[in-house]
């Protein structure tokens, strides 16, 4: 692990886990609200960036408006409000930089485990140097969870039969290869969300053909690629003011949307529907390849920025297939209804393996913590496990709105048990409260986790709130001090010890 003065100074005061959006985010927050506090972020991968470095596909961009997606503090000021992997992780890069968080980042540093030492008030983290396969234990206060809910190190891919007989090229989207040349040939992507509508617009100029094939079809919807308001804002209005208000009219459109979306599923299906039909031929059959089972936001919708699937789709170089896979072929896939699709290249954008805190395990006094034992707290700590918070942004809008919100409240946690005198922070549950899934969600990738995350109970503070304004109320206008946090100093057995032991050095 790297030399820098902010390792000697153990135990530090926050361990930041991930040096992606919401670790970045976390860390700029602690240097403006908390700039006292010695705090690292170990980050297991080589770059910053997280999910903008990981995926390296054609096309890779945010489906999030980049004015919410963005951090509060700092103004998005390029053209397209749909930005691109490259455009992301540039913005991210000024972000440390401006803030000064290049020497607190240290690379190809896993955490493997962590426990909490009640007597000591202290997390001992253990940390993997990816360089060199050795462990270390790293001394913290607070340990704080921005690993994003994914496995980096794999994606999901669901079993097909006759892989081993196709003689063409499978690439998952998470191991996208560099060198791989599809000019001219026919390619297959199989699934519907985010990746798959990404793909095969970016890919459409060069292949002979792209087939989106899926299971079940999701709702889409056409997003201009960049945002007329803002650019009139930013024309009248100072940098920061412009930015302000598109990302509140952004995060208010949105949650409009959706709440319209729970209240009358119907309409909204409606309204979803005729929409794409404006943007397809005539005759296209968009009932059978754009009109989902089951109700808009129950997954989250698929933003394609001016309409460039429908574009592709209507000019004849993409086509969409709505149909069951029987098996893989030497030559491609045969489809339960006896249709065939030619392919010399197959892309499964078939999803991630959900992974809360970047699979590290919990450990209170040497107890695993069990996660589907506790509640979420705030969205941000977990019942029972103290010190301990995450980053987990909106599933229903951008993640950042989330995010930002939740590491301004952190810092006033810090700064309100300073002025205290408190050193241990935990959430209580109370007893026998109904709990449901931490995620109301119905994708695939959620569904096939559910055993092994937190829960969340049926009002605040333990629900997982998706409303962005009302979390303003709670995280930003909201007292920190709850009647379901248990503050305590650190235990005095401890601290004695602490003294004896600068005592006895101080005399040597």
């Amino acid at each position: 692990m790297s030399s820098h003065a902010t390792l000697s100074q153990e135990p530090l005061d926050v361990l930041i886990m991930g040096a992606g959006v919401s670790g970045i985010g976390a860390a700029s927050y602690l240097r403006r609200h908390q700039p006292d506090k010695v705090f690292v972020i170990l980050e297991s991968r080589e770059q910053i960036g997280g999910t903008w470095d990981l995926f390296r596909y054609p096309g890779i961009r945010s489906d999030s408006d980049l004015y919410t997606f963005g951090f509060d503090f700092k103004p998005w000021t390029k053209e397209k409000s749909l930005a691109d992997a490259t455009d992301i992780l540039e913005y991210l890069r000024e972000t440390v930089e401006e803030f000064k968080l290049e020497p607190f980042i240290h690379y190809k540093q896993k955490v493997i485990s962590a426990n909490w030492q009640s007597d000591r008030g202290l997390w001992i983290v253990q940390v993997e140097d990816g360089r060199t396969g050795e462990q270390r234990a790293v001394q913290c206060r607070w340990l704080f969870s921005a690993g994003g809910y994914y496995r980096y190190d794999q994606g999901f891919s669901p079993r097909f039969e006759g892989v081993e007989r196709f003689k063409g090229q499978i690439i998952h989207p998470q191991h996208w290869p560099e060198d791989i040349d599809y000019t001219g040939k026919h390619v297959v992507v199989i699934g519907s969300g985010a990746t798959a509508v990404t793909l095969i617009p970016a890919m459409a100029n060069k292949v002979a053909h792209i087939t989106m094939l899926q299971r079940t079809p999701s709702y889409i919807i056409n997003q201009p690629a960049t945002d007329s308001v803002a650019r009139f804002l930013r024309k009248v209005l100072p940098t920061q003011a412009a930015y302000s208000l598109t990302r509140y009219k952004n995060a208010k459109i949105t949650l409009a949307f959706w709440r319209f979306s729970q209240r009358f599923p119907k309409l909204a299906r409606k309204l979803l529907i005729s929409m794409t039909r404006k943007e397809l031929p005539k005759d296209y059959p968009v009932d059978v390849h754009f009109n989902p089972p089951y109700n808009p936001w129950d997954q989250r919708l698929c933003s394609v920025p001016d309409g460039d699937l429908f574009k592709s789709i209507s000019s004849g170089k993409a086509s969409v297939v709505t149909d069951h896979i029987q098996t893989f072929t030497e030559s491609g896939i045969l489809l339960k209804s006896g249709a065939k699709i030619d392919a010399d290249i197959i892309i499964t954008a078939t999803g991630l393996n959900v992974q809360l805190f970047g699979g590290v395990s919990l450990y209170k006094d040497d107890k695993p913590v069990v996660l589907n034992q506790t509640l979420a707290y705030k969205g941000m700590m977990l019942s029972g496990v103290p010190n301990f918070a995450f980053a987990l942004g909106y599933t229903n809008s951008s993640w950042t709105l989330k995010v930002c919100l939740l590491c301004e409240h952190f810092c006033r946690l810090l700064g309100f048990m300073d002025e205290y005198g408190y050193a241990v922070c935990e959430a209580v549950a109370p007893e026998g409260i109904k709990t449901r899934p931490l995620l109301d969600f119905g994708a695939g990738y959620v569904q096939r986790a559910l055993d092994s995350v937190p829960r969340q109970g049926p009002g605040e503070p333990w629900v997982m709130s998706m409303d962005y304004f009302r979390d303003i109320k709670l995280l930003r206008r909201g007292e920190v001090a709850d009647k379901r946090l248990k503050f305590s100093p650190v235990p005095t057995e401890f601290l004695q010890k602490d003294i004896d032991l600068q005592l006895s050095s101080a005399r040597q």
